[in-house]
């Protein structure tokens, strides 16, 4: 079928890669092919691969209560409360992402992780913000139809402060963490966000609280934390899933430069490794090594993302400051601050990068 009338269909696929993310759900209402089009994986792998993918990052991040902010600056303690809000780094735009929906009145729970797969946005885990128990739920958002759907519970034991990563269209990757007596954990599971279907992976060698995931070389590694018997010690050691093998191996002992938390540590398109050590962006290739030393008004550092040649970080000269915001140019180590609206300057507890 013709995907608009009297045009052959690749100008017509040209015209549809144009389309912003957001008004994908308006063509779905439109036309039935556009809708069979869109959702096809090649169409994303086109958009990408002709420069008209929107890069997007999505963030859990503390609500700005202007009425409120007189207040706190006096002294005033105020809880936070956590919603979703979203940065097209190349426009500089900021939004909020809808809320889940008849779920956490009171914000997203503490903690929780998120993780982009294809199309969708994973929200898991956490503490809940007036309870503190941990949950152990899951909620995805289509950026296609930009409506959430309640996920599959993580199954086991109830997991906080574990590790996540996802490296393709389908899986997310969890391990360690601690369970509600504060034992650091040595198990793993997998998530099929298609089937919304748990699958438990080998045990790690150790146990790792607090640790870090990230997918690198195409195999999901888990970076640094620490045992039971050695809460808050991180370690600097790592351990790496490989995929087609099903198992895990031992990566090396002195992995991370420094005995640190490892929650900066991301990988980057150019297929090295990046984080903070100590104020500064250091880089992994053959070993650690500084790159750029971290901007003064960053330097309590909340999250922190890679693509292409540029590398975001936000974070504030103090805990109780606003938060800024600055691109690394990786290829010049410049630094450029980017404007953050005042309703966007709360604290940053997680977030991903996606490209749509």
């Amino acid at each position: 079928m013709e995907l608009i009338p009297n045009l052959p269909n690749d100008i017509a696929r040209e015209c549809l890669i144009r389309v912003s993310y957001d008004q994908f759900v308006t063509l779905f209402s439109i036309c039935k092919g556009w809708k069979t089009e869109i959702e096809m994986p090649e169409f994303l792998h086109l958009r990408k691969a002709t420069c008209h993918g929107q890069k997007l990052v999505v963030m859990a991040q503390a609500r700005v209560d202007l009425d409120w902010k007189q207040g706190v600056q006096k002294g005033c303690s105020v809880k936070p409360v956590y919603g979703l809000s979203l940065l097209e780094p190349d426009t500089g735009n900021w939004v909020d992402l809808p809320q889940v929906p008849d779920e956490f009145p009171d914000g997203l729970p503490y903690f929780c992780q998120i993780v982009a797969v294809g199309y969708d946005l994973v929200v898991m885990g956490g503490l809940d913000p007036v309870t503190w128990e941990v949950s152990s739920s899951v909620f995805v958002f289509n950026f296609l139809t930009l409506k959430w759907r309640r996920g599959a519970d993580m199954p086991g034991v109830r997991r906080s402060m574990f590790g996540c990563a996802s490296g393709d269209a389908r899986m997310v990757y969890v391990a360690g963490g601690h369970d509600d007596e504060k034992n650091a954990l040595r198990s793993a599971l997998a998530y099929d966000v298609a089937k919304d279907e748990w699958i438990p992976l080998p045990d790690m060698a150790e146990e790792r609280d607090e640790c870090k995931g990230v997918f690198h070389h195409g195999k999901f590694l888990v970076v640094g934390g620490y045992c039971t018997d050695m809460q808050g010690k991180f370690e600097k050691s790592a351990e790496v899933f490989d995929i087609p093998m099903w198992r895990w191996d031992h990566l090396q002992d002195d992995f991370l430069k420094a005995t640190t938390c490892p929650r900066t540590c991301i990988s980057g398109d150019d297929m090295g490794m990046y984080m903070i050590c100590k104020g500064d962006v250091v880089a992994l290739k053959d070993a650690w090594q500084v790159i750029a030393k971290l901007p003064g008004d960053v330097c309590k550092i909340a999250y922190m993302t890679t693509w292409q040649d540029k590398l975001l970080a936000i974070g504030s000269s103090r805990f109780d400051e606003p938060h800024n915001a600055y691109v690394l140019n990786l290829k010049k180590s410049e630094w450029t601050k980017l404007e953050i609206p005042e309703k966007y300057s709360g604290h940053v507890q997680s977030g991903c990068y996606l490209e749509i």
